[in-house]
């Protein structure tokens, strides 16, 4: 099960489960909301409180990713502080493998296709390594997991809108509120909208942005800067399969002796289709070798 907080590719990258440090999904709710009154059957689906809403969605995701171990492949197209590349992302039972398709919009040349085909293959013939990989995803799968946990005690919940099947739920800081750690103040420090399904009870889309400087240490370690933002947005790609689908990370601030942080990313993941469950990693990167003389032939 792929979700936006579980690890998607940990051989090539350590940003996995970036919510925390994080298409816009803009539903005319508001609008629809204002110029249409609710139906009986509305009225009631809002008797549930915006919270327990929240609390259900987020319930039902941690439940899919403990219950859910189907493997996926799906192309990974990404921009980095200006660098875009594109990848190709196999999930394994001992973690994700990725091979590295082009950068900045040109296919990879021999040399680099070397160096990307040695690095996979070091993965799949060293035990330590193997054991690294599916550390790493174990401890980001958690991290995330654990912050997602907490969503619905973080912010104050509102109905904001919605339309068909999708709810849209306005967020802001609970004051009661106690961060028990830096990401969970980063978290608390924002305010946005979560779009959900509320028939199949998933997560539609979640954005947010600082509503004031974050600052660590009193300001000495380093701060966040107000008006940071992040987007995510999750797909049902299959009949009741969602998917991450796309990500919008734009952080900036101070670090450590005023140096200057950044963080702005956007991926897009699609053309998932199902591969099977047992694959092996030596497997999987023979998947991927293939994907890359299909590519090359193009």
């Amino acid at each position: 099960m792929h979700t936006w907080f579980k690890t998607r590719r940990t051989v090539a990258s350590p940003l996995a489960a970036r919510l925390v440090n994080g298409l816009a999904v803009v539903l005319l709710t508001m609008i629809l909301l204002g110029s249409s009154a609710l139906s009986q059957s509305d009225s009631v689906r809002l008797e549930m409180s915006a919270v327990d809403l929240a609390r259900k969605v987020v319930t039902n995701e941690l439940k899919v990713q403990d219950e859910e171990h189907s493997h996926w492949m799906y192309r990974l197209e990404k921009e980095e502080s200006g660098r875009k590349q594109a990848e190709e992302i196999l999930e394994t039972n001992n973690g994700s493998l990725s091979q590295l398709l082009s950068i900045d919009g040109h296919l990879l040349d021999a040399k680099q296709q070397r160096k990307e085909n040695q690095r996979l293959q070091r993965l799949v013939s060293d035990p330590d390594e193997q054991r690294k990989l599916q550390q790493a995803s174990n401890k980001k799968a958690e991290q995330g997991a654990r912050l997602f946990r907490i969503l619905p005690d973080v912010f104050v919940f509102s109905y904001a809108g919605r339309q068909g099947d999708l709810m849209t739920l306005s967020f802001r800081p609970n004051p009661k509120f106690q961060p028990p750690s830096l990401e969970a103040r980063v978290f608390h420090g924002m305010e946005g909208e979560m779009t959900v399904d509320s028939k199949q009870e998933r997560l539609a889309a979640l954005n947010g942005h600082l509503m004031l400087d974050v600052k660590f240490g009193g300001g000495l370690l380093g701060r966040l800067d107000k008006g940071g933002k992040f987007e995510v947005r999750q797909t049902e790609v299959a009949p009741g399969h969602w998917e991450m689908t796309a990500l919008n990370v734009d952080m900036k601030g101070k670090a450590l002796l005023f140096k200057t942080i950044g963080m702005q990313e956007r991926e897009n993941h699609s053309d998932f289709h199902r591969v099977p469950d047992e694959l092996t990693l030596a497997e999987a990167a023979s998947i991927l070798n293939k994907q890359i003389v299909v590519a090359d032939n193009r």
